[in-house]
Order: C-alpha cells, then structure tokens, then sequence
C-alpha cells in the first residue's frame, strides 16, 4: 500500500483496511508465521475478517455497491465477493473466537485463500503495489490511514 495514491479513490480508508485484511488472509505462510506463531502487531484471522466487512458491511450486501466509491470496477468487487463469502462461511462454522488453527486446519481454507490471493492480487495491481510484498503490521496500516 506504499504507493497506493491516498486521494485516488474516495473511501480510501475503507480501501486500506479491507486491502490488509485480504493481504494476509490471501498470505498461508504469514498465517503460520504470523498468527499461528502468536506474533503481535497483526491481530488474528478475526481481526482480518472485521476489516474486511466492519465499515463496509460486506458481510450484508454485494461489493458492486462500492464500485467508484473502495473499488475500481465491477471485477474488483466479484472477486471480493468471492473471498468474503469464502472466509466468513468458515468463521461461521468455527466461530469467531476459534484459535488460528481452527481456520487453518478447515478443510475449505485453502479455498478461501485462493479467493482472498485473487482479489488482493487485483486490488494490489489496480494500485500499483507489489502484491507479494508481506503484509504490513496494524500499526503501520493505522498511521497510512490517519496521515493523509
């Protein structure tokens, strides 16, 4: 999200945060480095998941709704749609208080994560950002969305 223009697109923020969040859901080897190992600073998969749906409610209704507003264009949003109905399918399966492995070890994660893989990518690229950069902590996602 380092060269992501800030201004470029009107909900910018709301951008960011469901960028992170698809970035490491779309990321297995962060998610056993990282929330697997406990390692602070990222949060867990529940925390990836509010992103992705808190102010957008994408948990509710379709991503098209956002076109020109978070998403560039009508195949953005399908492939959002696409890897939110995935990862929260599974969160309501294992429950949203489930350890990383619960989520990990589901057999339709590796699924969810192909779905999450193709939309970051997308967005990545829409943005000009290399999507095989590793995921940024919260910390620095909190500072990218308060500084501009």
């Amino acid at each position: 999200m380092g060269g992501m223009p800030l201004n470029d697109m009107p909900w910018w923020r709301w951008r960011s945060n469901v960028r992170s969040a698809l970035h490491m859901l779309s990321d297995p080897v962060f998610q056993r480095d990282v929330w697997l190992a406990g390692v602070e600073g990222y949060g867990d998969v529940t925390d990836a998941v509010y992103r992705l749906v808190e102010d957008t409610w994408l948990d509710n209704w379709s991503a098209e709704k956002y076109v020109g507003t978070i998403f560039r264009d009508s195949q953005e949003a399908a492939l959002v749609d696409t890897a939110v109905l995935r990862v929260l399918r599974i969160m309501h399966q294992v429950g949203p208080d489930a350890p990383v492995s619960a989520y990990l070890d589901h057999h339709a994660w590796p699924e969810a994560v192909r779905a999450a893989r193709d939309a970051h990518v997308r967005l990545a690229a829409s943005d000009g950002d290399d999507p095989d950069s590793p995921p940024r902590s919260l910390e620095v996602l909190r500072i990218m969305t308060h500084s501009a």
